[in-house]
């Protein structure tokens, strides 16, 4: 659909059956199969805690890159990173450059920070994550460039297998975040690429379950 001047916005149906939070027992599964695949897995109760927890993960100083994630803005952790002046922060810096002259300098600084916050779309009872980019940015510090990562995760994103975790991108994260860059932009979001996490090295990536809804 083409952006009008009004802005209207193409709504896609959003199946909401996806914004209900696992149940403890879920969330439990979910932990401990995390750390048979070498992820380090801590359940936390709400937002609070787990901005606290993700802050204790940062030393002071340290580089840090974040994909855009309504989670990491919903629990604080985005304003203290990038306004606090305690860290590094990749993204004030790439946001103030060209990316018609210095697109090359903005990948090489996105892409191996020492720490990578971002959240996830879907996590299964498994052990495994998904999550969706329309350009990718994020996807590669995630899964090899950054030298530490950290993944926080609401209840509601925990699901009981692959196949309903893809559903749950095209069904309810892809059409708020197209709604999202509709209202925001005029323009369409799209599930370009696409990464699994199955395992990493030990120690490497910690995952947060929070015990209540957080983002989408």
């Amino acid at each position: 659909m083409i952006m009008t001047d009004s802005k209207t916005i193409e709504r896609l149906p959003v199946n909401e059956a996806f914004a209900r939070p696992a149940d403890r027992a879920a969330i439990e599964r979910a932990a401990a199969a995390l750390r048979l695949r070498n992820f380090d897995a801590r359940i936390v109760a709400d937002a609070a805690e787990a901005r606290e927890m993700v802050l204790a993960l940062l030393p002071e100083g340290t580089e840090v890159g974040e994909g855009a994630s309504l989670t990491l803005d919903q629990i604080g952790v985005t304003e203290i990173v990038e306004k606090s002046g305690r860290y590094d922060a990749i993204r004030p810096r790439t946001r103030a450059m060209d990316r018609a002259t210095q697109m090359r300098e903005i990948r090489k600084l996105g892409a191996a920070p020492d720490v990578q916050i971002n959240s996830v779309h879907a996590l299964t009872e498994d052990g495994r994550m998904v999550i969706a980019s329309g350009t990718g940015s994020q996807l590669g510090p995630i899964g090899f460039g950054a030298g530490k990562v950290v993944l926080v995760v609401g209840a509601q994103k925990i699901v009981p297998d692959l196949e309903t975790a893809y559903r749950r991108v095209e069904e309810y994260s892809y059409p708020l975040e197209d709604a999202k860059m509709q209202e925001l932009y005029g323009a369409r979001s799209s599930v370009s690429k696409m990464l699994v996490l199955n395992s990493d090295s030990p120690g490497r990536t910690t995952v947060i379950l929070v015990a209540e809804p957080v983002g989408t």
